[in-house]
C-alpha cells in the first residue's frame, strides 16, 4: 500500500497538468463523476455575475450586439473545434445533445444518396439515441438495423443511409474505432454520425482528418460547462451547402431579421442554429473554456491512461478477488476515460463510497463507474479510491 502511495506521489509531481487542478473549485472529495458533470471552473462564477448584472442587468437588450450575444454560438463553437480535431466554422453550440442528434441523423438521411433507406444504430447506444434514431427512422420512412459496433461493417450495404454511433460506450467505456467505422460507412456508400458525449474534452477526436460526416457532443461533462449546458453539432465543410435541417429556425435563416415567411438557409455551420440560444448557459460554458488554454488533447490522452491504468492496478493489488471485475477494456486502443467495474450490490457499494468521500456513480443492475477527468484528477485520488473501494468490499 505505502508503495502505491508513493508512487501516486511521484506521479502527481511529474504531471504537467496537475498545476490545472487549482483551476477548479474542488475541496477533499475524490471526484470521478466528471464523465457525468464535470467540475466548476473557478472563475466561471464571476464571469456569470457579470453577464447578470451588467450584460443583462445594464445594458440589457443591447448586449445581443454589444456583448457578443448574437455570435456566440458559432464563436463558442470555435473554441469547441480544436478539441475534437475540427476546423473553425464546422462546429456550433446550441440546444442538447438529443435535439442535436435528431438534426444529424434527419440531415443525414437527406444527404445520402437516392433509394437509400435504412439506418444502422450502435446497439450498445445511450437511451436517448436510440430513441431518437427509431422515431427519425419512423418518421422518414427508414428501416432501423441494430447491430454492435463491431459488426457494423457486416450490416452495412447498399440501402445504408447513415449509422449512428457513440464515440465511447457510456456502461463499460470501451472506445469505439472512429476512423474504421467511419471509413467503412464510407466504403458502403453511407454516411457516419457520431456521439461524442464521452470523448470530447477526454481525448483526441479528430473530425476533419477521419471524414467524419456529423457529430454531436454534449459540454457538461469533460468540457466542464454546467448542468445542462448547451451541446455541440458539427457538419463536415463539405456537407455544409446541402446541409438540409428538420429543424429550420429563424436564428439559422440567411436573413433572421428580415422575418420573411419562406426559409432561406444560412451558410455553414449557422445552419445548425433553431432558436434563441440559451445565453446565460452558453456564456458560462464559454468561460469555462479558459481552463483549456495551453492545454494539447494529446497530453490530457496521456495521462487519462496513466490515470486509469494506475487505478485498475490498485484496485487489483487493494481489492479482495473476486469482488469486482472491470468491464473496461484493458487495451489502450478500446479505452476512453472511464473504469467501470462490475461488482455485486453495487448500488449499496456506491451510496457507501460517496459516504467516505469518493463520487462515482452507478449504472444499473451492477456496475460502479468513475470518471478520470485529467485537468483535475490526480493519481492520489485514483489510489485513494481504490483503497477506499477495498475498505468498503471488506466492511
Amino acid at each position: 500500500m505505502s508503495d502505491l502511495k508513493e508512487r501516486a506521489q511521484a506521479l502527481d509531481t511529474a504531471d504537467e497538468l496537475a498545476p490545472h487542478r487549482e483551476l477548479f473549485a474542488l475541496d477533499d472529495t475524490v471526484y470521478l463523476d466528471g464523465n457525468s458533470l464535470g467540475a466548476l471552473p473557478r472563475h466561471v462564477p464571476d464571469r456569470v455575475r457579470d453577464v447578470l448584472t451588467r450584460q443583462w442587468g445594464e445594458l440589457r437588450i443591447r448586449s445581443w450586439e454589444e456583448s457578443g450575444w448574437w455570435t456566440a454560438p458559432e464563436r463558442i463553437g470555435d473554441r469547441i473545434a480544436p478539441l475534437v480535431g475540427a476546423a473553425p466554422g464546422r462546429v456550433v453550440v446550441g440546444d442538447s445533445t438529443s435535439v442535436n442528434v435528431f438534426k444529424a441523423v434527419v440531415a443525414a438521411t437527406r444527404l445520402a444518396p437516392g433509394g437509400r433507406d435504412e439506418i444502422v444504430l450502435d446497439a450498445t447506444t445511450f437511451p436517448s439515441d436510440g430513441y431518437i434514431a427509431e422515431s427519425a427512422a419512423r418518421m422518414t420512412g427508414h428501416r432501423l438495423v441494430v447491430a454492435d459496433p463491431l459488426d457494423v461493417p457486416g450490416a452495412l450495404g447498399p440501402r445504408t443511409a447513415l449509422v449512428l454511433l457513440n464515440h465511447v460506450d457510456y456502461r463499460t467505456g470501451r472506445l469505439q474505432d472512429l476512423p474504421g467505422l467511419t471509413a467503412a460507412a464510407h466504403a458502403a456508400g453511407a454516411l457516419a454520425v457520431w456521439d461524442l458525449c464521452h470523448s470530447a474534452g477526454a481525448l483526441p477526436v479528430g473530425l476533419d482528418t477521419h471524414g467524419v460526416d456529423l457529430a454531436v457532443g454534449c459540454t457538461y461533462k469533460y468540457l466542464n460547462g454546467g448542468p445542462g449546458s448547451p451541446a455541440f453539432l458539427y457538419v463536415a465543410e463539405r456537407h455544409q451547402a446541402a446541409f438540409d435541417s428538420p429543424l429550420p429556425g429563424w436564428t439559422s435563416h440567411a436573413d433572421p431579421f428580415a422575418m420573411d415567411p419562406g426559409y432561406t438557409p444560412a451558410e455553414g455551420s449557422v445552419r445548425g442554429r433553431v432558436g434563441t440560444p440559451d445565453i446565460l448557459s452558453m456564456l458560462a460554458l464559454e468561460a469555462s473554456l479558459d481552463v483549456w488554454e495551453g492545454v494539447t488533447m494529446e497530453a490530457v490522452r496521456t495521462k487519462s491512461l496513466a490515470l486509469t491504468d494506475f487505478f485498475l492496478e490498485c484496485v487489483d493489488a487493494y481489492v479482495p478477488g473476486g469482488r469486482v471485475t472491470s468491464v473496461t477494456p484493458a487495451a489502450h486502443a478500446e479505452r476512453g476515460s472511464q473504469v467501470s467495474l462490475r461488482c455485486e450490490g453495487a448500488a449499496g457499494v456506491m451510496d457507501a463510497l460517496i459516504a467516505r468521500g469518493v463520487v462515482g456513480d452507478l449504472r444499473r443492475p451492477d456496475i460502479l463507474r468513475f470518471g478520470f477527468t485529467p485537468l483535475y484528477v490526480g493519481f492520489a485520488d485514483a489510489e485513494r479510491a481504490a483503497r477506499v473501494l477495498a475498505e468498503v468490499l471488506e466492511a
